[in-house]
Parts: C-alpha cells; sequence; structure tokens
C-alpha cells in the first residue's frame, strides 16, 4: 500500500511538472501574449501579387559598430522612383513573407527596404521569437541606429526625396519609435498593431501623417485608444483605424490570425495613404 501511495504520488508529480513545462512555453509573453498559439505560416496577406514588375536583392545597408546590416531591397521595374519605404518585420524576423510584402510595396512604385532588426536570425516557434525580441527590447539604441542606417541608404545611396516607414507587431512599434527618432525626416508613418507610448511630450515632436490599425480583441487595443487621444489633443494629422472583433497580428504576413476582411481593408487604406503622402 505505501509503494502505491509513493507511486501515485511519483505521477502526480510528474504529470504537473509535464503540464509546468509545456505552459511555460506559452506564459509569459509580455506584449507579445496574442501570439501564444502562433506559428509562422504564409498567409494571404503576403500572397498578394504585386501591381507591376519588380526586382529585388539582398544588400548591405549599413554597418553599427562591427555588425553589418543585410536587408532584402525591392524596387519597381521600368519606374522612376522618388520614394522609398524603411519596411520592419514582424516578431518572427526577416523571413521570406516579409520579402513578399516588400514586393508588394515595391509594385506600388516605392525602393523598398526590409531592414534585419535580428541581424541575421529568424524564429520558427513562439519561444524563439520571444527570445529574439526581448533581446532587441533590451538594446533599443542598436534597433534604433539599425533604423537610421536604413534611412541613410535610403536617401543617400537610393537618393529618394520622401521616405515612409511600415511595420506590423513588433514592426509597428519599431516603426513609431523611428519616427520618434527621425521626427522631422520621415514622411509618412504605418503603425500595425504595435507596442506605443503615451508620452505627450515626446509625441509632440513628430511632424509626419501616421496611420494606425488595431483590432477590438487585440490586447493593445486600449494603448491605441491612448494614442488616438494624444494625437488629437497635440493636433496632428493622423487616423487610427479600429476593427471589431479583429484579433492581434490580424494582417500579418505570417501567422494564424489572418483575418481577410481587417487585413484587406487596412491594405487598401495603406496603399491610399502611402500614395497621398509618397506619390
Amino acid at each position: 500500500m505505501k509503494n502505491k501511495i509513493i507511486l501515485s504520488l511519483t505521477a502526480i508529480f510528474l504529470m504537473l511538472t509535464f503540464n509546468q513545462s509545456v505552459n511555460s512555453d506559452h506564459h509569459g509573453l509580455g506584449e507579445f501574449e496574442d501570439h501564444k498559439h502562433d506559428s509562422p505560416v504564409t498567409t494571404k496577406a503576403a500572397m498578394r501579387a504585386p501591381e507591376s514588375d519588380t526586382r529585388s536583392s539582398e544588400v548591405i545597408y549599413g554597418q553599427t559598430g562591427e555588425q553589418q546590416h543585410k536587408g532584402y531591397l525591392s524596387q519597381p521595374e521600368n519606374k522612376k522612383v522618388k520614394s522609398g519605404l524603411i519596411v520592419i518585420h514582424e516578431w518572427w524576423g526577416l523571413n521570406e513573407d516579409i520579402h513578399l510584402m516588400a514586393d508588394q510595396l515595391a509594385g506600388l512604385g516605392y525602393h523598398s527596404l526590409a531592414v534585419d532588426l535580428y541581424d541575421g536570425k529568424s524564429a520558427d516557434g513562439v519561444r524563439e521569437a520571444f527570445q529574439l525580441s526581448s533581446g532587441l527590447s533590451k538594446n533599443e539604441d542598436a534597433a534604433l541606429a539599425n533604423l537610421k542606417e536604413a534611412y541613410d541608404y535610403l536617401t543617400e545611396e537610393l537618393g529618394v526625396e520622401k521616405v515612409g516607414i511600415i511595420g506590423w507587431c513588433l514592426g509597428g512599434k519599431w516603426s513609431l519609435r523611428g519616427s520618434l527618432m527621425l521626427p522631422n525626416e520621415i514622411d509618412a508613418t504605418v503603425i500595425y498593431y504595435g507596442s506605443l507610448i503615451d508620452d505627450r511630450e515626446k509625441l509632440a515632436t513628430l511632424e509626419m501623417p501616421i496611420i494606425g490599425f488595431i483590432g477590438t480583441k487585440d490586447r493593445l487595443h486600449k494603448q491605441f485608444i491612448q494614442f488616438d487621444d494624444d494625437l488629437k489633443a497635440l493636433n496632428k494629422d493622423y487616423s487610427i483605424h479600429v476593427y471589431e472583433g479583429a484579433k492581434h497580428a490580424f494582417a500579418n504576413a505570417s501567422g494564424m490570425a489572418y483575418e481577410a476582411e481587417a487585413a484587406e481593408d487596412s491594405w487598401e487604406k495603406t496603399v491610399a495613404f502611402l500614395a497621398k503622402h509618397l506619390d
């Protein structure tokens, strides 16, 4: 009887340990909690065909210290280009789906530089993506230096007259932070459900038009409500679009949260926004 009790207690302990191990892969994701059941599968957002022919290549767009920054540059074929875009990946990293998004943007008539904030790394799962994104958050100066190199590459190497910045999820967060770093230089900012700031003194420096997208089932929804209030109080040129019932990452190039209605409507608004401010 005593041995049976010991075996039962051992089984319970092992079961609890196993469940704790499994659950630990999905807990403690902070601002990325909405991704706990996600994986980087290609979505229909990434599969839109570019509106015109493009060409692409891997480029070294800058260097910070000893770290070279390699990105994906997509450009229109047979079009005179005046403007460029800094394209910022999701928390999965600069994968082939972001290449496809850069191609779509290039097809609209822009030099589209998809940057790599992870410096060559990308994620195939939630835990790896969380580790990469957390490491980035701990080294914000390096991320900003990376984005500054991208801006300089577009303006100095490619000679563009205007620069926009766009990002999804983690990229949306850095789209805003890049704009705060270059408040008078960036000409248009697109923020897809990225983590924001509510410091009006900092937001007051922004001079570019801004467009943002969020779903009501996104845990960042309240941040966007505050962001809307702040930009309105500061009399900024902006628009925030809220999609009832949409979850986080509804328009991501990679992931399992794609929602067609919200994704396609936000894309149409993005295309019109860029045309108005960059063309």
